[in-house]
């Protein structure tokens, strides 16, 4: 039991006053900016998806390079570039919890990837009707299809385009909300702790 409780709150030093503020403050702004990622469609989400958007992109586009550079297997490219904006924000999660220890950091590493996943949705769910504009300023059908049209086709999976967003955007939004939790709890944790060098 204190293995579980120590995987979920790795600190082991109260941290400073006005370290508590930024963090408790950060939370809240990410946590009311998330009300409407929880509650947007996926559709509404292909059309106004947002600032963050253009951060995920980045990471996407350097997937399809990176795993281009690899390997020699056109699915591995075309997935790596969804593949790298969610594993990218997972590793910087990792880095927080491992390095750190700290569970504050690692838990909005994690809500970056749950809204990396839910940015995902509506490109999967575009795979057949191919409306969404993409970074080459056409959409799907003007320039012959996108990684998820292609994807879903190789996977014999087209006609569940719209199935597999729902659930990819569901899993995301539970990512970002249970991140969210888990970065309150351990904030309300740290501040339980004795002060480092306290009592000696």
């Amino acid at each position: 039991m204190h293995l579980l409780f120590r995987l979920f709150f790795p600190n082991s030093s109260r941290r400073s006053g006005a370290d508590t503020v930024l963090r408790s403050l950060a939370v809240l702004v990410i946590a009311g900016w998330s009300v409407r990622y929880l509650t947007i469609s996926v559709r509404d989400l292909g059309e106004a998806p947002g600032w963050m958007h253009g951060v995920h992109l980045v990471f996407h586009e350097a997937g399809h390079s990176i795993a281009a550079m690899l390997i020699n297997n056109r699915d591995f490219v075309v997935f790596m570039g969804s593949g790298l904006q969610v594993l990218f924000p997972l590793v910087v999660a990792v880095a927080f919890y491992w390095k750190n220890a700290d569970g504050v950091g690692a838990a909005l590493g994690l809500w970056w990837a749950g809204h990396a996943a839910l940015d995902v949705a509506p490109y999967i769910a575009d795979a057949r009707a191919l409306e969404l504009m993409l970074l080459s300023g056409g959409t799907g059908r003007e320039v012959e299809g996108h990684d998820w049209e292609y994807l879903l086709t190789e996977w014999n999976a087209l006609r569940l385009d719209t199935v597999i967003a729902e659930r990819v955007a569901t899993c995301g939004r539970w990512v970002m909300v249970a991140a969210l939790v888990w970065a309150a709890a351990n904030i309300v944790y740290d501040r339980l702790l004795p002060v480092e060098g306290a009592g000696e």
